[in-house]
């Protein structure tokens, strides 16, 4: 099927959902006029063989994702729409402020529960809900950390509603992923689609790298004009390793595993052909389980024996530091307008979905009522999987849900389904509107940056709201006007 020579969005309808490109009949979106008449003016036949074109491309430089789930097809390569995703300026800045605003709670939170742990102290979240918390990690009690930044890295998971407000859905503080297709993204629509984005006027993603670098350089230990920088990797087994390889070129730093590094002294060294080498901060994509064998999982061949005694000596930076998977918990997620208002004494820029707590009695007995009419969601895991869609779901999907929330209430909660926005996606030759998040990257050192766009995740599937690549999503260009 081809699509109509003369305006490509001839038959694209997105009744009842905020489309990205449009906006809604009642509220255009004047900001995207000047892309959307480029794209009227290109036949469809174009956009199908630049398309192709961009496809090929992110064959031939191995730009994969490794999906474990799948026997027969491991490393895949991510489908890339070229149909951007625009965000106004007035609207970047709703959602750059509210990024680094819950970077600064977060960083708080932690830095807190790790030490005087005065929320808890003070009631205003479950002190069970922390401390029995598998990511919470006793080992970083008292350890002091440069500038009190524990989250170095985070993506914040955004959707946007039939409304047009912005909402989160999680926040992800261990070891988010996903950015390397943000900037590979952006060259491959600079290369294929010149035309669409000439004067324009969008804020550039070409600097992340830079920006990673200088944060990891800000928590080196004290003293240090000079530090050097290694991103520590898993290894080529890992989902993510094309982004390491992308992020440590980027960066300009060594991309390592565990066995290139040593530790003496407390003292972190990296081996080279001309000995060893210090290392003074480690930006690691390796989860607190397999990082130190040591101190977690003595059966890890993945990380560094004696990392942890480097850390808590103050002659290592790391980022993102141990325990932060706290603050990306599902359940504490929950309470995160209540950090907010406990630490910074300010509203939350942007807000939470609603969610019930399943752990608490109201919010099981809730989810349990309305189970068909809600999303639940597993509290510790992440890339879509365990998740269960209420009216998407069968008779027996609900059924075995309410099983396990009834055998274990405490990994769970649940939220209402959002309408998600969405944004024209060619599909099979025709554009065909799509649901899309957005994943912010903020960037803390001393002080944060978030990275202009994002990663606009796009369901390629028709009806489907799980975005997630493991899930058989795909991804966009974000473009962030200038003005």
């Amino acid at each position: 099927m081809k699509i109509d020579e003369t305006d490509l969005f001839s038959d694209y309808t997105a009744t009842g959902y905020y489309c990205e490109l449009m906006g809604t009949p009642s509220d255009p979106a004047a900001h995207n006029k000047p892309l959307l008449d480029r794209l009227r003016r290109m036949s469809g036949d174009e956009l199908v063989r630049r398309s192709r074109i961009a496809e090929r491309e992110l064959f031939n430089l191995g730009i994969t994702f490794t999906v474990y789930s799948d026997r027969d097809a491991i490393d895949r390569i991510l489908p890339f729409d070229v149909v951007p995703r625009v965000i106004s300026a007035a609207d970047w800045e709703i959602l750059e402020s509210g990024s680094v605003q819950r970077v600064a709670a977060l960083n708080l939170f932690l830095k807190d529960i790790y030490n005087d742990q005065k929320i808890l102290k003070d009631g205003v979240i479950p002190r069970d809900l922390v401390v029995g918390n598998k990511n919470f990690r006793e080992q970083m009690m008292g350890v002091k950390v440069p500038h009190d930044t524990y989250v170095h890295v985070c993506g914040i998971d955004v959707v946007r509603d039939d409304e047009g407000n912005f909402l989160v859905l999680e926040d992800n503080a261990r070891c988010p992923s996903g950015v390397s297709y943000v900037v590979e993204n952006r060259h491959m629509m600079q290369r294929t689609f010149p035309d669409l984005m000439s004067d324009i006027g969008i804020r550039s993603v070409g600097n992340y790298g830079q920006m990673l670098r200088e944060a990891c350089a800000d928590v080196a230990p004290a003293g240090i004009d000079d530090p050097t920088v290694v991103l520590l990797s898993p290894g080529t087994f890992n989902s993510a390793y094309f982004e390491h390889i992308f992020l440590a070129r980027e960066m300009g730093v060594p991309l390592v595993e565990g066995r290139d590094l040593v530790v003496e002294d407390d003292r972190v060294y990296m081996k080279t052909i001309s000995g060893l080498r210090p290392v003074h901060t480690i930006y690691r994509r390796i989860d607190d389980d397999f990082i130190d064998p040591e101190v977690f999982r003595p059966d890890s061949m993945l990380g560094v024996p004696g990392l942890m005694r480097a850390y808590r000596a103050g002659n290592l930076g790391l980022a993102n530091a141990i325990g932060t998977g706290v603050a990306d918990d599902k359940a504490v997620y929950a309470y995160l307008p209540r950090i907010i208002r406990y630490y910074l004494d300010q509203e939350p820029i942007l807000s939470n979905v609603e969610t019930h707590i399943c752990r608490e009695p109201e919010g099981l007995k809730y989810t349990l009522d309305h189970m068909a009419e809600l999303v639940v969601k597993p509290v510790g895991e992440s890339g879509g999987y365990g998740v269960m869609i209420g009216p998407k779901a069968t008779e027996a999907e609900l059924a075995e849900t309410r099983e396990k929330l009834l055998e274990n209430p405490s990994n769970f909660i649940s939220q209402p389904m959002i309408k998600l926005s969405v944004c024209p996606t060619l599909i099979e030759g025709v554009l065909e509107p799509r649901h899309v998040d957005l994943r912010p990257f903020a960037v803390t050192g001393k002080k944060t940056w978030v990275l202009p766009g994002g990663l606009t995740r796009v369901a390629i599937r028709r009806g489907s709201l799980v975005v997630n690549s493991s899930q058989g999503g795909g991804s966009k260009d974000t473009w962030v006007l200038e003005s």
